[in-house]
């Protein structure tokens, strides 16, 4: 069993559309693997690109919500409210197989809805946490995502399983839990000053690692205590400098000072910190296409080809260059700018 979290401390990067691309290539190339996304962000994107896209997928959200129990990773939380500290036995109501509605997706993806009853129910998660008996409240609310991957994995017998994970950019309870159940931590980023500051929250927030001025704060952070209750937490494993613009082929040179500003300060806290790296022999940037982890992968931008996908919920496999209609609009997509596309992506989905 593998698992990865899509997570960065700041949104609008890509991570739901990358997680999207790696359930659904990493399904197309290995139809023996039983593939589940869990999607634990509140705005349901990553649903709502393998339900059909934006166009199609209200609809199944609204009957996956509708049903009794909701048939969504709320759905899953609210019967872990009811019942706190006792796993359920039975996982099978809360997960869906889009290719229901969506016959573009490989009918060996599974899906846990995203379900904006998420952020609502969050606060009763978060006291349910608190409790002061038992002793170890924490630690078992903190462990219910993981706890869905293991019943999931049972449910799927002998078949080889893959855990992707889309989390939400803030670092609410529901993020946490979907980290927590992860074995591994891909970081998307973009080519912008907020990116560096971003990832370093990633690291100070997940890990507890931060500059002196955050030094007081220390003994009641989220890593202490995961550490005082036994809980592992998520290797860092890639990085993913996504839509990078390009100039007569090659990476712009403002994403490329970015990448390597980001790479620099990685590798400085990589010197102290090995330890929450998937690779701790070796520097993160070292570490781009030859050895399959900490990897920084640069996904050039083409916007045309990403806005087709997550509005029709195509798959990077079924995009075909060509003219197509996208509501009122005709769309081209250009076969030299697709490969590009379809190479880093490809590349991407190799590394996991």
């Amino acid at each position: 069993m593998s698992s990865y979290a899509f997570w960065n401390n700041k949104g609008g990067v890509g991570k739901s559309f990358l997680c999207f691309v790696a359930a659904s290539e990493y399904a197309h190339l290995y139809p023996d693997t039983d593939v589940y996304v869990i999607d634990l962000c509140p705005q349901a994107n990553v649903s709502e690109t393998l339900l059909g896209g934006y166009l199609k997928s209200p609809e199944a959200l609204n009957s996956l919500s509708r049903k009794t129990p909701r048939a969504t990773v709320a759905g899953y939380l609210e019967a872990r409210l009811n019942s706190p500290f006792r796993m359920i036995p039975d996982v099978s109501p809360y997960v869906c197989e889009p290719k229901e509605f969506n016959p573009q997706i490989p009918e060996n993806l599974r899906l846990i809805c995203g379900d904006n009853l998420l952020e609502i129910i969050s606060e009763a998660i978060r006291q349910t946490s608190q409790l002061q008996i038992p002793i170890d409240a924490w630690k078992q609310v903190l462990s219910w995502i993981r706890d869905l991957t293991v019943a999931l994995r049972t449910h799927s017998g002998e078949r080889d399983t893959l855990f992707l994970i889309d989390c939400n950019p803030s670092f609410a309870v529901y993020t946490q839990l979907g980290l927590v159940a992860a074995e591994s931590l891909i970081v998307p980023f973009t080519a912008d000053d907020s990116s560096l500051h971003a990832i370093e929250n990633v690291v100070a927030l997940l890990y507890g690692i931060s500059d002196p001025n955050t030094a007081p704060y220390a003994r009641i952070n989220f890593a202490k205590l995961a550490k005082e209750e036994g809980i592992n937490l998520p290797k860092l494993y890639a990085f993913v400098l996504n839509r990078v613009s390009m100039y007569e082929g090659r990476a712009a040179s403002a994403s490329l000072a970015i990448n390597k500003m980001i790479k620099k300060t990685m590798d400085n806290i990589h010197q102290k910190n090995r330890h929450i790296f998937a690779n701790p022999k070796d520097l993160p940037s070292n570490s781009f296409i030859e050895i399959p982890s900490n990897n920084f992968v640069e996904i050039p931008s083409f916007h045309t080809a990403s806005i087709v996908m997550t509005t029709t919920g195509t798959p990077l496999h079924k995009l075909k260059p060509g003219s197509r209609k996208i509501g009122d609009e005709q769309v081209q997509l250009n076969s030299e700018p697709l490969q590009r596309y379809r190479d880093a992506l490809e590349e991407f989905v190799n590394c996991l």
